[in-house]
């Protein structure tokens, strides 16, 4: 018998698939497709265990649909522009092209001893010519239907790295990347109109029933409608009043303060008059932009000595302060504050020795808050002490409503809708992105490049001596001619935002080889993506701007109506998790050490080592488990099965060693019995139809785990399965069926394993194209039942019984078992209680 050998076996099937082309991915209008896709890699250089749970959820889905009699499209490809490139070259010398595509053939290496099903001559990298150059294709059909446009903005300025970050790489007020704080500053920027589908895109979340849900309410709040009141304050100096928005109009006799953006148009007025506010308004945007980094900000505010008149009382008079915590791309860049039922608010008002008053306290309370912002649910109902329009007990929304109408009758507001989401600004000053295709020309403005002359490739021949874009630095790649007018011109040395390249790849995928971004008639057939697996931590702006991509791309002519969203199914994984292990300096400081340093919880030299419990696998923390010495030591299948079994694959999984080696022990027995199958002849018997009654039930529950991602509980199944096949007494020919279809449970979960095992049974051609087993649903039901007999209330015995015996008949079989003929010792029953289908009670 020979003995399990993975590394042997795993080599010799991948080349088999290969020879057989089986997971090319080609149209056939015969048949049903299906297109699933894992979000695809930054390529780093090294995989890790996060990237095989991933990949192994994608595959496992990929495999039965294929044996299922789907056309699948299993993709792979790399997300390759980005920063980490730049940084690497100026930290260890090179180009960013040579770092990333070494990292490419790294981590394409490490991945295939997966075995993942994988149609790899569809690969391509974002970084590629041929690739970024349709994306320049797509930029311009977007500015061209006017879903893009240039204008001034504030943005979030690293001021180490030298480009503008968006909000989600602003960690704490830092920089991702450099760790430096982040400033604001105002650019001239690139911006796709995503705003202008506010609506849409959140109403078009209740039709992805397959996605999860709290992805779903991410999105809702992120896209952010909300309905309020626009009104304007009459500057007591008869200048332009200051327009404001606010949610919570109900509080409007609260108000305490007028505040306004340091990026207001009064506050650049100021700035440029009065050296104190400008240097104000400079330590302001010093803060970040985004909502965390304004929320933990200090509050700090600058009396502008300007006085407003309130709207319901002309001779209340407020004052109007600049105040770092308002955003001018929100609203109106001005708010009139109320301290009282605003934490920042009143934060801000204790600092400034303003006044606090309320407006409404709650229910249960005799006297208003005093000096505390008092903040309910508005659904909740409160006591008003203070509303113009009369009323005196009302939830938040009936107030914010009645405030609404009362506003618009008396001709001084009106209700607005208005959404969070901000238009998605694109430019990064780097290089290492896609060139933005315009040309600047002195006598035509900004110029689009001529389809004909994409891609605007990167020039190679940069240097990262200096900090900034190396584009501006060139010598010749910004001269060019005007494409309208021929004249001497300059190219824009912005690039895009990565999150470009990651909005349609999906769709690229289709046809990766087209002249044009897609080709509709493969798109027609492969979109929409049937089955979209990756981490929570995308589920905001990676699919927002990508669910957008798709309605851009559908205006512009190169997706099917039919994909305006292009995920049917999402799918978010949890992580890898693993210990910590750790010592400490002579300073007391952590000292941090790899697993396979660490047994018995001690260091080699006998130290004792610290044991933290499981985290997110992290390089910095040495938590880390290498998949490539994992596939080395025990095999890919191992790997595979490991982190599909042990929890909900939406959870968190811990990598324990013992966990790895248990899951290899009962590989090898698999083998063990599959070959002990192959070798032993037994005749048919009266137990053959038990086990292919087992075996039918593995299969419809298997099947059922896999379609509904339960893989773990696929896997008990097979365990439990496996187990009742090495105890089965059936004959060779009932046993060998029960092993085949085994094999064939397993393939997607361990193929490697599988097609051996499918090869040694028999089995015809290879199991990864052979037809999905189905379940006799006359198997599933059972013609017999084992029923627990219970003396005095415990269990000690079980008979197996026809389903529909006579409770009579079930009495007297319970009654002549060993256990109760004991424990009854001649004497009679005080009372026996049959419970069909159930239990057996026998007092005595």
């Amino acid at each position: 018998m020979s003995r399990y050998s993975a590394n042997e076996i795993e080599a010799k099937w991948q080349e088999a698939w290969d020879k057989a082309g089986i997971f090319a991915a080609n149209h056939k209008a015969d048949k049903p497709k299906y297109y699933v896709l894992e979000m695809f890699p930054y390529p780093s250089g090294r995989i890790h265990m996060g990237h095989v749970r991933n990949y192994t959820m994608g595959d496992v889905i990929a495999r039965h649909k294929l044996a299922t009699g789907h056309n699948v499209l299993h993709p792979m490809g790399w997300d390759a522009f980005g920063m980490p490139a730049e940084n690497a070259a100026m930290a260890i010398g090179g180009h960013p092209k040579d770092w990333t595509y070494g990292n490419i053939a790294d981590m394409r290496g490490q991945m295939k001893p997966l075995g993942l099903s994988i149609d790899w001559s569809r690969e391509f990298a974002t970084c590629d010519p041929e690739y970024y150059g349709q994306q320049q294709a797509l930029f311009l059909d977007m500015l061209e239907a006017g879903l893009v446009y240039r204008k001034n903005a504030v943005v979030n300025w690293d001021p180490v790295d030298m480009t503008v970050l968006a909000n989600e790489q602003v960690e704490n007020g830092r920089g991702w990347r450099s760790g430096a704080l982040v400033e604001r500053r105002e650019l001239t920027q690139w911006f796709f109109k995503i705003s202008d589908y506010s609506e849409e895109l959140l109403s078009a979340l209740d039709t992805l029933e397959n996605w999860p849900a709290k992805v779903r309410l991410m999105q809702e709040n992120w896209i952010g409608k909300s309905r309020g009141l626009q009104f304007s304050f009459e500057r007591t100096d008869g200048a332009e009043p200051i327009t404001v928005y606010t949610t919570r109009p109900d509080t409007l006799m609260g108000a305490s303060f007028v505040g306004i953006s340091p990026d207001h148009p009064i506050a650049k007025q100021l700035e440029a008059e009065n050296a104190e506010v400008a240097d104000f308004v400079a330590e302001c945007r010093k803060g970040g932009t985004t909502e965390e980094a304004i929320e933990t900000a200090e509050k700090l505010g600058y009396d502008t000595g300007i006085t407003v008149k309130h709207p319901l009382d002309p001779s209340w008079e407020l004052p109007v302060w600049i105040a770092n915590f308002i955003l001018m791309d929100y609203g109106t860049g001005a708010i009139f504050a109320c301290p009282a039922h605003d934490q920042r608010d009143l934060d801000f008002c204790r600092k400034y020795g303003l006044p606090v008053v309320d407006t409404f306290f709650a229910l249960d309370d005799d006297t208003p808050v005093d000096k505390i912002a008092f903040v309910p649910p508005k659904t909740e109902k409160v006591r008003w002490v203070n509303h113009f329009a009369g009323l005196t007990e009302a939830t938040g929304d009936e107030a914010i409503n009645t405030t609404v109408d009362f506003a618009e009758k008396a001709g001084w507001g009106e209700g607005v809708t208005k959404y969070r989401l901000r238009d998605w600004g694109l430019s990064r000053q780097r290089y290492w992105g896609c060139p933005i295709p315009v040309v600047h020309c002195d006598s035509c403005g900004v110029v689009p490049e001529k389809k004909e002359n994409l891609p605007v490739r990167l020039p190679d021949d940069v240097t990262f001596d200096k900090p900034g874009n190396p584009l501006d630095r060139h010598p010749t790649w910004r001269d060019c001619e005007c494409p309208s007018c021929g004249a001497p011109a300059k190219r824009e040395t912005d690039t895009m935002d990565t999150f470009v390249d990651s909005s349609w790849y999906f769709a690229r995928f289709t046809a990766p080889r087209a002249e044009t971004p897609t080709d509709l008639a493969e798109a027609e057939y492969w979109m929409n993506v049937d089955q979209y697996i990756g981490g929570i931590e995308h589920a905001i702006l990676h699919l927002l701007y990508s669910r957008f991509f798709a309605r851009a791309m559908q205006i512009t002519g190169h997706l099917p109506k039919k994909a305006i969203e292009p995920f049917n199914a999402l799918f978010t994984q949890g992580m890898v998790t693993h210990e910590i292990y750790q010592t400490r300096d002579t300073n007391g400081r952590p000292v941090y050490h790899l697993p396979e340093d660490v047994t018995d919880g001690k260091l080699a030299d006998g130290t004792e080592v610290e044991i933290i419990p499981s985290a997110k696998m992290s390089k910095s923390k040495k938590n880390v488990v290498d998949p490539v010495s994992i596939i080395s030591a025990f095999g890919a299948d191992t790997a595979r099965w490991f982190v599909l079994s042990d929890s909900p694959p939406e959870r968190d999984v811990e990598w324990t060693a013992s966990g790895a080696e248990a899951a290899f022990k009962h590989l090898s027995r698999v083998h063990r019995i599959a070959s002990e199958i192959n070798e032993t002849a037994v005749p048919a018997n009266g137990e053959d139809e038990a086990l292919l009654r087992e075996m039918h039930k593995a299969i419809h529950d298997v099947s059922g785990g896999v379609e509904s991602f339960g893989f773990n509980a696929s896997i008990a199944k097979l365990y439990a399965f496996t187990n009742t096949l090495a105890k089965s007494k059936a004959g060779s020919e009932a046993k060998k069926e029960a092993a085949k279809t085994l094999a064939q449970l397993m393939s997607p979960m361990t193929p490697h394993l599988s097609e051996e095992l499918w090869s040694l049974l028999g089995g015809e051609g290879l199991v990864a194209t052979a037809a999905w087993p189905v379940a006799d649903e006359e198997m599933l039901v059972d013609d017999t039942v084992t029923l627990p007999i219970q003396i005095n209330g415990k269990r000690r015995a079980e008979i197996s019984v026809p389903l529909e015996m006579d409770k009579a008949e079930v009495e007297k079989i319970a009654l002549s078992t060993e256990a109760v003929q004991k424990a009854l010792d001649g004497n009679a029953p005080k009372k026996v209680i049959v419970v069909p289908g159930r239990i057996v009670n026998v007092v005595v």
